[in-house]
């Protein structure tokens, strides 16, 4: 039997089953229920959170026999007909690579002809902003007078780079980020299905490394159960993603602030030797600098950083020890050299002078004072 990955296995179905975009999800269902259905949507937003997963629940919806509060029933004829990718009526066109002002044309010719054994025929035009000037001007005027039975789904990640004239007779739907706590709901459902032995510290670091979309968390996490067969911990998914232990990043900004210097060179000789990815090391160290920053300005620093509560209690209390502006500058100095470590000859060097900035920058006379 062929394998399924994890995000073709679980795309949702129904408009139930999608996560993090109930805005979406209830406005359109609210429009087939009603029978106020638009003639063209444009589905912007970034990639792996759901555009065309809705955009094929919907051109199944609006065709079902026996729609259930807006959701395609699954049940009758049509559905059925409809789940399979070559049905006729539902027409998906990848816009990377059918870009031409004939791609667009020839779909001016076909949009004429009548659905077969459905109410409408819907056009998904994936990654839009990839079409050519022309073909935008011939897309035009199909969008301004199209048949009644014809519906029109744009989708794209890079919604200002589609002309003004399209945008304007779209009805736009801005998808968001799943949030993490969304991810590990969905990723403990999908583990407990496929009867997978996880840590929830593990589902979690899946999540976060997801960074919002649902297809790159089920994709890390395939890749994840393909590299152990036995419990997912948090240790074997750090393995996985090369990503640093809390541990060691408290250790450096611990050095940090009492300008430790040998010992924090000595620290960077010890993950150097491990074979740790120094570019991705340094990202870490922006994003946990953004952290402690998060953790020393905001009332309830979880609500946004979603920790455990022994990691929180110990980025609580070394927040102390730093001041907003020394904070602010790391994050300034880690992450503006991420572009720079792709093209350095020695990464080693370029996060050691790194460091000695971060040294040289904090005042430990105002952290004391805060």
């Amino acid at each position: 039997m062929e394998h399924l990955s994890l995000y073709r296995k679980y795309r949702p179905k129904t408009f139930d089953d999608v996560i993090g975009q109930e805005h979406i999800t209830r406005a359109l269902q609210n429009q087939i229920i009603s029978g106020k259905i638009g003639h063209a949507y444009l589905f912007t937003g970034s990639r792996g959170i759901g555009k065309t997963s809705i955009a094929r629940i919907f051109a199944r919806a609006v065709n079902c026999e026996n729609n259930i509060n807006g959701s395609p029933c699954g049940n009758c004829d049509t559905c059925k007909r409809l789940e399979s990718q070559n049905d006729i009526n539902i027409i998906e066109i990848d816009a990377a690579s059918n870009n031409r002002v004939d791609d667009i044309r020839e779909i001016r010719e076909k949009v004429k002809f009548l659905p077969v054994g459905a109410k409408y025929k819907v056009y998904i035009i994936d990654e839009v902003h990839m079409l050519t000037d022309s073909a935008f001007n011939a897309l035009l005027k199909t969008l301004e007078e199209p048949p009644a039975h014809v519906i029109f789904i744009l989708a794209t990640t890079e919604a200002h780079k589609l002309p003004a004239t399209i945008l304007s007779r779209c009805v736009r739907f801005d998808f968001r980020l799943v949030s993490i706590q969304n991810l590990v709901v969905l990723l403990k459902n999908i583990f407990e299905k496929e009867n997978i032995n996880y840590e929830n510290e593990a589902l979690k670091l899946i999540a976060v490394a997801g960074e919002g979309s649902v297809r790159d968390t089920l994709s890390i996490a395939d890749c994840i159960v393909s590299f152990s067969n036995e419990k997912i911990t948090k240790d074997i998914v750090m393995r996985v993603l090369g990503t640093t232990d809390h541990d060691l990043l408290l250790e450096y900004f611990d050095l940090l602030s009492k300008k430790e210097i040998g010992k924090i060179l000595e620290l960077i000789n010890s993950i150097d030797e491990n074979g740790k990815n120094l570019s991705v090391f340094v990202r870490d160290l922006s994003k946990y600098s953004r952290n402690l920053l998060i953790c020393k300005s905001c009332k309830n620093p979880n609500q946004i950083l979603n920790l455990t509560d022994d990691v929180l209690e110990k980025m609580l209390n070394q927040s102390k020890l730093f001041n907003e502006k020394d904070l602010i500058n790391y994050m300034q100095i880690f992450g503006s050299a991420e572009n720079e470590l792709r093209y350095t000859l020695s990464p080693r060097l370029l996060l050691e002078t790194l460091t000695l900035s971060a040294v040289m920058n904090f005042n430990d006379v105002d952290a004391k004072k805060n």
